[in-house]
């Protein structure tokens, strides 16, 4: 069967499980819905959250980023597993403790008010829709290359499932979907890490084969990361290992988008509300163990697929005749992510630094500074462009994606990759849906709205939610700010300005009073927030000199973050202390046990 073929089976059989299981566990109680009913066991648990947690930047997006970007690329994996050890231990054992079914159940009732716990609500909202964005972006990737359509039918695709299975199930049927999800996708991960590692250094351990030798071809018996700088360096590349020099970030920006991406994820609702559906405390930590060891199989595995899929790319492609592209080529070409543009007219696609779309041929000219004609009169062009001589396109987006059809492996191992890819998107999807419908149904709706409403009419209005925030996800998918990662980062600088530090304060600080949380939380995210627009949409092509500190918009929720915290504190020493029971209650939650 040809990879079509292969795909439709796959992803139709994955479907039709995450469907089935929907359907099994199917809800009709708001605990159900909202945290499973809390009794998930923390192996499962840890599965789902690893599912939940790892979206489409980290299968899709983070292996293409850390290709091209080369060591600067590192900061998502150290912001992203360290954020999560920063969740683990400082976070979801209180959060859990606490008992509550969301981030703004816990604002509010922490910070005894309705007006901190919209202000949640609306940060939780935001967060969750930057995020999703980026998922049914990576949706539609898949979609537009693997199944042959475009990318807004595949968004459509991706919003249907998610709808069936996050509406049916609730955070019971999503649980158990993102367990399959996991086994999915980490498999899918997995198989052609090992088989590139193994083809290109005879090492089936891709940890291994990223630090040996290759074993073939003229750069036989060289390391692969030497052979991998020296490629970059007679392309004009800054060095792939080099950190902080000309062509890379700063050291300041590196730091700060690392923060921010470390601190967001210990901010993320969608990854703190699976915590809540487990039994106990006791449980919880037992689930971020579960979750790290099954987050680490793909994070570590990263860095070697992006160094594989980089250096097949270039050896592939550059100084490569156009009519004798390879066919995996020829099939990304249709999807649009990837790009020729013959500007000095010799036929070959030319690989270097700078956009394939800025600049064109310069005209021949004479001594005299008279063009040079053709034998047809028309200008002869020169080997020269008038910005730089890169000819080729590729979207950071299809690196993991493409990486199985560069390295000719079998069809069935890159229909598994793109069925992994769409597992890792709608398992993150589902939960961020899931955040954004409990925070509008429960949060604001069950306890602001109307405290009267009845268990079947918030479970409806739940449902109802939900559908209209995949409609909403779908616009952003369709019409993404950046690629998947670049999104997500978006997300996490968002959460780490917003909920962070007002979540650490309220575990860890009984002297922080309402005025201080609402006066942090919005000081924290309209900051980051403008901050991103700013640069994103109004002054799009903005540099590094143009940016405060040096700082990008991926990073500067760390900033914001400082500045929530400096605005919660001040505030709270010039304002009331929080009522006795509350005081009771914080003293509470840092106690040894469950209780």
């Amino acid at each position: 069967m040809d990879i079509k073929a292969w795909t439709y089976l796959i992803v139709g059989l994955s479907f039709a499980l995450y469907i089935g299981i929907a359907i099994a566990t199917r809800v009709r109680s708001t605990a159900g819905f909202y945290v499973a009913g809390q009794g998930v066991p923390a192996v499962f648990n840890g599965m789902a959250t690893g599912a939940d947690w790892m979206s489409a930047a980290s299968f899709i997006s983070m292996a293409g980023l850390i290709s091209f970007m080369g060591y600067t690329g590192s900061v998502y994996l150290i912001g992203w597993t360290g954020g999560y050890v920063l969740l683990a231990l400082l976070l979801a054992p209180y959060l859990r403790k606490f008992g509550k079914f969301t981030v703004p159940d816990f604002v509010g009732d922490r910070y005894y008010s309705n007006v901190a716990r919209v202000v949640a609500v609306v940060c939780a909202v935001f967060v969750s829709f930057t995020y999703v964005a980026g998922q049914m972006r990576g949706v539609g990737v898949v979609f537009s290359r693997f199944l042959e359509v475009d990318i807004n039918t595949g968004v459509v695709i991706g919003m249907v499932l998610v709808f069936v299975y996050a509406t049916l199930g609730g955070m019971k049927g999503i649980t158990y979907t993102q367990v399959a999800q996991y086994t999915v996708l980490i498999i899918a991960y997995l198989i052609p890490a090992v088989a590139i590692s193994y083809q290109m250094t005879g090492n089936p351990v891709p940890q291994i084969g990223f630090g040996s030798a290759i074993n073939s071809g003229e750069r036989a018996g060289v390391y692969l990361l030497e052979a991998i700088d020296q490629i970059h360096r007679d392309l004009g590349f800054p060095e792939y290992t080099g950190a902080f020099g000309e062509g890379n970030k700063s050291m300041i920006d590196v730091f700060a988008i690392t923060l921010a991406l470390m601190v967001g994820t210990a901010g993320l609702p969608h990854v703190i509300i699976r915590f809540y559906t487990v039994k106990s405390v006791r449980a919880a930590r037992w689930s971020a163990f579960w979750a790290l060891l099954f987050i680490g199989l793909l994070y570590t595995c990263a860095p070697a697929v992006a160094t594989f899929a980089r250096v097949n790319l270039i050896q592939t492609l550059h100084e490569r005749s156009y009519t004798q592209r390879p066919q995996w080529y020829q099939s990304w070409e249709q999807t649009g992510l990837i790009a020729w543009v013959d500007k000095n007219g010799d036929g070959l696609i030319q690989y270097g630094p700078g956009s394939a779309f800025v600049g064109k041929p310069m005209v021949s000219q004479d001594d005299n500074g008279e063009p040079v004609l053709g034998p047809s009169g028309e200008p002869r062009l020169s080997n020269e462009t008038t910005a730089n001589g890169n000819e080729l396109y590729v979207d950071r987006d299809i690196m993991v994606l493409a990486n199985p059809e560069i390295a000719n492996l079998p069809a069935w191992v890159v229909a598994l990759v793109a069925a992994g890819g769409l597992a890792a998107a709608l398992s993150t999807a589902a939960g961020l849906l899931l955040v954004i419908s409990s925070s509008l149904s429960h949060d604001l709706g069950k306890r602001i709205l109307n405290p009267q409403m009845s268990e079947r009419a918030e479970l409806t209005y739940a449902r109802i939610a939900a559908g209209g925030a995949v409609v909403i996800a779908g616009y952003f998918g369709i019409n993404p700010p950046g690629f998947v990662a670049q999104v997500v980062a978006f997300a996490f600088g968002l959460a780490a300005s917003s909920f962070f530090p007002i979540i650490i304060l309220g575990v860890f600080s009984k002297r922080t009073t309402r005025e201080g949380a609402i006066c942090g939380m919005l000081a924290g995210i309209l900051f980051t927030a403008g901050y991103i627009v700013y640069f994103k949409a109004i002054q799009p092509g903005a540099s590094a000199e143009d940016w405060w500190l040096g700082i990008s918009p991926e990073g500067i929720g760390t900033v914001g973050m400082v500045l929530n915290f400096v605005v919660a504190i001040a505030v709270s020493r010039f304002t009331p202390a929080p009522p006795p029971e509350v005081e009771a209650q914080v003293e509470r939650l840092r106690m040894p046990g469950d209780a």
